[in-house]
């Protein structure tokens, strides 16, 4: 499941074999995109950069183009060398930009689409998302305020809106809420000072340990196992996410899941470590 720090980790991958090369073949598999730009209009280009912002990965070509994806679930990014075999079935490609070296696929990708700088900040959701956590310049004091902001929403619905901080995603909601005690159906505005600190630090903690440069040429993938606990044991590298019936690894409690939000997002946390301290608010 793509969070930030797939992204952050793709676009890092792609930049390193892409930028500065010129574009000699562009394909989709997307009939809007196909409709809005052709292989003529992509192909002679310049590659300039791949930058990720939040969960979305831009790639900008010279002449003010920017092609800007979204892996939503089951997208990802591949690099090949120009001529090696794809790892992916040929029906699962969306987009691939060619160079004289490299082949970049986009694979089960379900939101593609071409931008000017102008049309990026007037019709997308990307100028509207939150501080990005992954960025150097993050802005710690912005992002608590959007918290705050936030205060009849229950915490774990906070942390997966984009709006608050950029690149959350649904492993990292409920171990950001874990490593901080707070149990995530607390409503925001039962949030102490101490834990809305907790929480911005955890996210930008967690999320940047998972970012570690260990790329190379080759495949770039999203199986990589995330790791919150700091461990090196793979089945020991996180608290509570998909470990329903299991023991806490802290205090031995049987971790919890239930449905959240709108979009029934499943949440996991330990009932003695994340207690929840205001019960008139938990929802039967």
């Amino acid at each position: 499941m793509p969070e930030g720090d797939t992204i952050f980790r793709a676009a890092r991958v792609l930049n390193k074999a892409l930028a500065g090369s010129t574009v000699t073949g562009f394909e989709t598999g997307l009939a809007r995109l196909a409709s809005a730009n052709d292989e003529a209009t992509v192909a002679g280009r310049v590659i300039e950069k791949v930058a990720a912002r939040g969960k979305w990965l831009l790639i900008h070509f010279s002449g003010d183009l920017i092609l800007v994806t979204h892996m939503l679930m089951s997208g990802n990014w591949h690099i090949y060398r120009t001529g090696e075999r794809w790892m992916r079935p040929r029906n699962q490609m969306r987009v691939v930009i060619r160079t004289a070296q490299y082949e970049a696929v986009a694979f089960a990708v379900p939101v593609a689409e071409f931008h000017t700088a102008r049309s990026l900040e007037r019709k997308t959701a990307i100028p509207k998302l939150g501080p990005d956590l992954l960025k150097g310049d993050f802005y710690e004091e912005e992002a608590k305020a959007r918290m705050r902001a936030r205060g009849d929403e229950e915490t774990g619905n906070m942390l997966l809106d984009q709006k608050v901080m950029a690149g959350i995603g649904n492993v990292y909601k409920s171990e950001i809420c874990f490593v901080c005690g707070v149990n995530p159906f607390r409503l925001v505005s039962s949030l102490s000072e101490r834990e809305i600190d907790c929480l911005v630090d955890a996210a930008r903690r967690l999320m940047s340990a998972n970012v570690t440069d260990t790329s190379g040429d080759g495949i770039v993938t999203y199986t990589g196992l995330r790791r919150t606990t700091g461990r090196a044991d793979s089945a020991a590298r996180v608290w509570v996410y998909r470990r329903k019936g299991e023991e806490c690894r802290r205090c031995g409690a049987i971790i919890q899941m239930r449905k959240q939000g709108p979009g029934a997002r499943s949440t996991f946390w330990c009932p003695e470590c994340q207690p929840f301290t205001h019960s008139s608010q938990l929802k039967a």
